[in-house]
């Protein structure tokens, strides 16, 4: 096989190679992407049941939807605040062993969970929720960037990044049904066995991570000699032209904290979706809960064709940039028009639909368009510094919709507000991105 390093793997002037580099990276999704996307499948069935949850544990434990709110949102603390030094630690050990200490750690702190009887109790493991999901994201986007080139890298995220869309398939029917369906048994609420039942096997595939998966290309013996060439060969090509930033210069870069305010306007609106998704259902008249987790699952069914297609078409039409900015405008436009849809259920579920679509496509081309906007050694870092104060945005907003809910009857005024705050963050990512050169290749 003929080494590419003198030819981009994307270059038409050999259609073998091509085809060589495309049956590669193919096998490497195979080997990758499985595992990795059902952990990330698991982490957000247990980050998000907690909202359907909600609809027997407020009334079990008197809890109002303020303080619902607020343990809600306090896992974006916690997740914020230990998004560096779990990067730190993967930069000691590694990230095969970093995912694997991480998993192992929501999986027992969310079956945990079943305990809860007071609101600090509640805060206090979905602190420590935060504290090991925080970094998992910004470390698998690290982690796939050392085996897919940028040209390649939106649909393999997509891909992987599904894992939160089918996790909303599955958790607000599987939450839902245990609910219903476990609630007393043994002497115990349906929500208490929910915990135990969806965390503990996070702790299983958590122990499976170093077993199964190879740290980098260099390490991987089910890749010959000439694929691992043709691997090295292809990220280099891909590598923007400014590669070599420490991450002390890249905090010194305007464009780390328009990434920053553009991911916090991101988190407040799919906490929107996420959490309070199950509510606003309830809210148009459905009253069964295993209902209500069926009807949760609809936006999701539909978001997950979107971001596999959308991802894959922004590979194939190397307009990463122009789909990320239409995902914000998309998403925040239908949020702010989903209080006018109110006396509505179909309605309603039509633009929870395209508001949930639109916001988890926006999550894989996002990160995969962060390492071109912020090259260099320190990339990981600057991953992780995003993820950190971008997610504030989750602390915000559903402690904020969950106290005007509170004192106002309606959560509309705060779908209003992060909703346009989604829109402004992809006006203002066109803006930050418009020098990258990479983010505006062209397929010839």
């Amino acid at each position: 096989m003929v080494s590419l390093a003198k030819y981009p793997e994307e270059s038409a002037a050999s259609a073998a190679q091509f085809l060589d580099a495309d049956k590669t990276f193919k096998k490497i999704a195979r080997r990758l992407i499985p595992l990795l996307f059902i952990i990330y499948l698991m982490a957000n069935i247990d980050r998000v049941n907690v909202g359907i949850a909600q609809l027997q544990m407020k009334s079990d434990l008197g809890f109002t939807d303020a303080i619902y709110g607020m343990g809600a949102g306090i896992f974006f603390v916690s997740y914020a605040l230990f998004e560096l030094p779990n990067t730190y630690v993967m930069s000691r050990i590694g990230a095969l062993k970093t995912i694997m200490l991480l998993t192992v750690g929501w999986g027992c702190v969310s079956s945990l969970t079943m305990f809860v009887r007071t609101p600090t109790s509640f805060y206090a493991l979905r602190f420590l929720l935060g504290v090991f999901e925080a970094g998992f994201y910004p470390i698998v986007v690290y982690y796939l960037s050392r085996w897919f080139p940028l040209q390649r890298r939106a649909k393999a995220f997509a891909l992987f990044s599904s894992g939160i869309v089918i996790s909303g398939i599955l958790a607000y029917p599987l939450s839902g049904a245990i609910l219903k369906h476990m609630h007393d048994v043994g002497g115990l609420h349906g929500w208490q066995w929910m915990f135990p039942l969806e965390g503990l096997p996070c702790v299983v595939l958590g122990l499976l991570v170093p077993a199964l998966l190879d740290e980098s290309p260099e390490r991987a013996d089910w890749l010959s000699t000439d694929e691992k060439t043709m691997i090295a060969a292809s990220l280099e090509a891909g590598a923007p032209a400014s590669e070599g930033q420490t991450f002390a210069q890249v905090l010194r870069h305007p464009r780390l904290y328009a990434l920053m305010a553009v991911y916090f306007a991101f988190a407040g609106a799919v906490a929107v979706v996420h959490f309070w998704t199950p509510t606003i259902i309830r809210s148009l008249g459905v009253t069964d809960i295993a209902t209500i987790g069926l009807y949760s699952a609809v936006p999701s069914v539909i978001s997950l064709v979107a971001m596999i297609t959308i991802g894959a078409r922004a590979d194939r039409t190397r307009r990463l940039r122009e789909s990320i900015v239409a995902m914000a405008l998309v998403g925040g436009g239908t949020l702010c028009l989903l209080p006018f849809a109110s006396g509505s259920l179909v309605v309603s579920l039509v633009l929870l639909s395209v508001a949930m679509a639109a916001t988890l496509t926006f999550i894989p081309l996002f990160w995969a368009s962060v390492p071109a906007c912020l090259p260099g050694p320190g990339v990981a870092n600057a991953i992780a510094a995003v993820a950190t104060i971008g997610l504030l945005g989750g602390v915000v907003s559903p402690a904020s919709i969950g106290w005007l809910k509170t004192h106002t009857g309606s959560m509309s005024i705060g779908i209003y507000i992060f909703g346009a705050l989604f829109a402004a963050g992809g006006l203002l990512y066109a803006g930050a991105t418009r020098n990258v050169a990479n983010l505006r290749q062209r397929e010839v």
